[in-house]
């Protein structure tokens, strides 16, 4: 398997059902990290070179997030902004991520006929998700396909549980 980080980004975890589901169950693999933005930055003072080095030291780089205002929430988007820099990240010197993998683990309260053409949100989610695509594009890493459940809000406690296992197996599939 490969080396996976999965960067958990959401401001009230503890508040959370799905995502904090996920959380603890990937905890159990033995071969798969989880780091806790929030909880590793609750004054959003990112430690750069430490994530960059968290980076460096895995294969498959994976964001699980509840999809915030057509996006994820904003302490990613800052780690974003100040971890994936010019000269590391991308451009001419910038090849620290080239041939890893990215994957996006997404939750949205809103079932999935919201997010489609003709949906009350208009867009589908593989259209509302191409900045992530176009991230691992500029960085040289390979975009997996996205794990997603939509809907959450209406879950069944099984479901929760379900949705957990299934994202254990899609972490663990090799691509």
């Amino acid at each position: 398997m490969k080396k996976t980080l999965v960067i958990v980004a959401h401001p009230n975890l503890t508040a959370s059902v799905i995502n904090k589901t996920w959380k603890e169950r990937v905890i159990q693999e033995t071969d798969i990290i989880v780091h806790d933005l929030y909880a590793k930055y609750p004054d959003g003072n990112i430690d750069v070179a430490y994530e960059q080095q968290l980076l460096l030291e895995h294969d498959r780089i994976v964001f699980q997030f509840p999809f915030y205002w057509y996006s994820s929430p904003s302490l990613l988007k800052e780690w974003q902004d100040v971890v994936l820099t010019y000269g590391w990240a991308f451009g001419s010197e910038g090849t620290k991520l080239r041939g890893k993998e990215f994957m996006l683990a997404i939750s949205t309260g809103g079932p999935e006929t919201a997010y489609q053409a003709g949906g009350s949100n208009l867009f589908s989610m593989s259209e509302l998700t191409k900045p992530f695509q176009a991230t691992a594009n500029l960085t040289g890493m390979r975009f997996l396909p996205t794990f997603m459940k939509q809907g959450v809000r209406y879950f069944t406690n099984e479901e929760v549980r379900e949705s957990a296992e299934a994202f254990v197996h899609h972490l663990k599939n090799n691509y």
